[in-house]
């Protein structure tokens, strides 16, 4: 590689990606360019940060309550372990929704709160936020523009600086935008980055609008926003306006030239059109003037007498984008009550002027600073000023668990990660925040079934949707349609469930901590469980440890308990899949015969004997025995088999295209069947994972070579399908062992 080469390649490819993306245009180019396409250059920030959400997609995604849509731009990982958004699709649609509102009202007239507990992804949410915006406006559809102001050198132009009539003898210029370095004595540019129309009259810019966007075709939603219809040029933009048109006796093209219409890009690393205000005692703008840090001699003549002032200020970084006020409430009350109007008129007063915004405004707090300010008398003037955003702890603990499987791994803890750690750490975590339904709000036919739900139970229902075992399939349907309502009973309480409890934050810290413990070799899921049990303990720094008991719920330390016998659960399937003892396709094998004859005895048919070739009536020997091993006690076995009908019936209809998938449609039957057959095989369990241990031990020699073999094969199962390495299959067997098989 040569470095000249090199260096000349790289300056062509910087030098079309500069013209590709039209970044300086002279007033007559962008406003070629608006009439173009001119609902995309006539949005405020709430329409443009509404359009990046859209530009990303959307999905649809499982929640209890049914589908819900979850939009793509929280998908974005920024860097390899953070950016992504895990789950919060109620708070997604909900400032979503918002935005839509403003964008209909034509104006950012609200402050976005989004409160929850700490650590409930707050902060996470508006950073996918900006880095969406960040990136949509790199695209095409995302392009933002900003004015400055040109003023020629005296080589180019004859008479005073910039506002001389006669030109150099190389011809009238158009335009001073687009002139080289060394012509161009000054440029200003504009701190507010205030929209390239601002330039037209307001009287000609809203016919020039509502023309312009009338002959571009209908569309319902667009809604030309004050911003654009009343917006004015900021104070030092209005002071070269003003000056440019006096000095060329109102000859408004000649102020033209000096109109350089420049694009810019949403920045977080350099704050620009998105930023995020930290707590602290100061107003988030102000101002000083030009000549302050530059000489006014070399400003152009006619400005010499003019007071110019530059504001900036988090508030003025962030304009035609987004602010975020972090932990809001935390600042005395004084700092931030600009916002009360600031949130509804998009104005700032400050001494010499007032600053004109277009910017959405989010804010965070966690739920006491929240509570006192409601406790305040000035709440009752910041309440309509205010929109509320839920955002508690997530529920569903598989959504969880995708928050530590991005940030704990081999790399970050610098060893092997066995399976489950994520796993175990999710499900205590989720086990902790979750409430004690009140039953009162049920009807009749379900309200025992709520009453008798324990936290665990209630854990599975709101992630895959199965109710509990002990249930008959009646009773399940009916818990199964009480879902939705279940999962947001406590959404008008203000002690929510998902309120309190461990927080991802402080799970993080105990998945680290569990990495360093020194008897395991691995990031083990025992050591997880043991660091668990050590935070339960320690009530005085934990605030949600010191949650009353109720019929169970908040029981901390049980529930490192339940996660152990989940995870034993998990190991226990993969040890005896691993020994090769029993295959899926049996399973699957005989429980498609069962249906093949519960679907003829449900419509009353005979079918076709295998052997024989005779038609008989169905097996009813054939189907009480595996209703004996899966049937829950006390069900009636018509009933059992007229909803395992329904079940398929339900399935073909959502999903008409795929073929039947039994393990999928029936996970608990499928795992009762396991079990059942594993209870029978206890000892040739127990005996092959005795086998294992002596492999992995010094007593290798002690196996026969048939015996060796088939630990290597269960080695290579558990290795190569499920992720052990020997040094975690090996604990994982003897803590099995310990616990199941002693």
């Amino acid at each position: 590689m040569e470095a000249k080469r090199f260096l000349q390649t790289t300056g062509s490819e910087v030098t079309a990606d500069f013209v590709k993306d039209r970044t300086i245009l002279s007033f007559e180019e962008y406003l070629a360019l608006f009439l173009q396409n001119p609902r995309a250059q006539a949005r405020n920030a709430a329409q443009f940060l509404k359009d990046a959400i859209d530009w990303f997609g959307v999905d649809s995604v499982p929640h209890p309550s049914g589908k819900i849509r979850r939009f793509k731009i929280f998908d974005r990982a920024t860097d390899e372990r953070e950016g992504r958004v895990a789950g919060q699709e109620e708070v997604q649609n909900s400032v979503y929704r918002l935005l839509g509102n403003f964008a209909r009202a034509g104006r950012v007239n609200k402050l976005i709160m989004l409160h929850g507990p700490n650590g409930s992804a707050k902060s996470s949410i508006v950073d996918a936020l900006k880095a969406g915006m960040e990136h949509y406006s790199r695209q095409p559809a995302g392009a933002l523009y900003h004015v400055n102001w040109v003023f020629p050198s005296e080589k180019l132009i004859k008479g005073s600086i910039g506002f001389g009539e006669k030109l150099a003898a190389q011809g009238e210029l158009a335009t001073y935008a687009h002139l080289e370095a060394d012509q161009i004595e000054v440029r200003l540019a504009c701190e507010m980055k205030d929209h390239p129309l601002f330039v037209i009259p307001r009287d000609e810019r809203k016919q020039l609008l509502e023309q312009s966007l009338r002959e571009a075709g209908p569309k319902e939603d667009f809604v030309i926003s004050d911003y654009l219809l009343e917006g004015e040029l900021c104070h030092k933009c209005r002071k070269v306006y003003d000056a440019l048109l006096t000095v060329n006796s109102g000859d408004y093209l000649k102020l033209l030239r000096h109109v350089q219409v420049e694009r810019f890009y949403i920045s977080r690393r350099y704050q620009i059109g998105t930023v995020t205000v930290e707590p602290q005692m100061s107003v988030d703008a102000t101002y000083h003037q030009v000549a302050a840090d530059r000489s006014p001699m070399n400003l152009p003549a006619a400005l010499h007498n003019v007071a110019l002032f530059e504001p900036h200020g988090a508030l003025v970084s962030a304009n035609r984008g987004l602010i975020e006020y972090s932990d809001l409430l935390k600042r005395p009350l004084e700092a931030f009550k600009y916002l009360l109007g600031a949130s509804e008129t998009a104005e700032v007063p400050l001494e010499h002027f007032i600053l004109e915004l277009d910017e959405v405004l989010i804010a965070s707090s966690n739920e006491k600073h929240l509570a006192a300010f409601k406790e305040l008398p000035d709440f009752a003037s910041f309440k309509g000023r205010i929109e509320l955003v839920r955002v508690p702890y997530l529920r569903r603990w598989r959504v969880e668990q995708q928050i530590y499987d991005t940030q704990v791994t081999q790399t970050t803890v610098g060893k092997h990660v066995s399976p489950h750690v994520t796993e175990v750490a999710s499900l205590w975590a989720v086990l902790t925040r979750l409430k004690k339904p009140v039953t009162d709000r049920y009807p009749a036919e379900v309200k025992d079934l709520v009453e008798r739900l324990t936290p665990v139970e209630k854990l599975h229902l709101y992630e895959e949707g199965h109710p509990p075992d002990r249930l008959s399939q009646a009773q399940a349907k009916e818990l199964k349609k009480a879902l939705g309502d279940i999962y947001g009973e406590s959404d008008a309480y203000p002690n929510y469930e998902g309120r309190s409890g461990a927080s991802a934050r402080e799970i993080k810290t105990a998945l680290f901590n569990a990495a360093q413990n020194p008897n395991y070799k691995c990031l083990s899921a025992l050591a997880v469980l043991e660091e668990l049990e050590g935070l339960c303990k320690d009530k005085s720094v934990y605030e949600f440890l010191q949650q009353e008991v109720v019929d169970g719920y908040h029981e901390h330390e049980d529930f490192v308990k339940a996660a152990e016998r989940e995870y034993l659960d998990v190991v226990d399937d993969e040890i005896r899949d691993s020994m090769g003892l029993v295959s899926e396709g049996q399973y699957r094998e005989l429980v498609e015969r069962y249906v093949q004859h519960v679907s003829h005895w449900v419509k009353g048919e005979k079918m076709r004997n295998r052997v024989t070739g005779d038609m008989e009536r169905p097996d009813e020997a054939r189907m009480g025995e595996l209703e004996g091993i899966v049937m829950p006690k006390g069900e009636d076995a018509s009933e059992f088999r007229r909803a395992v009908i329904s079940q398929i019936g339900a399935h073909k209809v959502d999903h008409p295209d795929l073929a039947l998938d039994y393990p999928r449609i029936f996970p608990d039957l499928f795992r009762r069947l396991r079990d059942h057959f594993f209870e029978e095989r206890k000892r040739v369990v127990q005996k092959n994972a005795e086998n294992v241990l002596r492999y992995l031990s010094e007593e290798r020699a002690a196996l026969s070579s048939k015996e060796q073999t088939q630990v290597e094969s269960t080695l290579k199962v558990l290795t190569t399908k499920y992720g052990y390495c020997e040094n975690c299959a090996k604990d994982t067997l003897l803590f099995l062992r310990r616990k199941r098989y002693a």
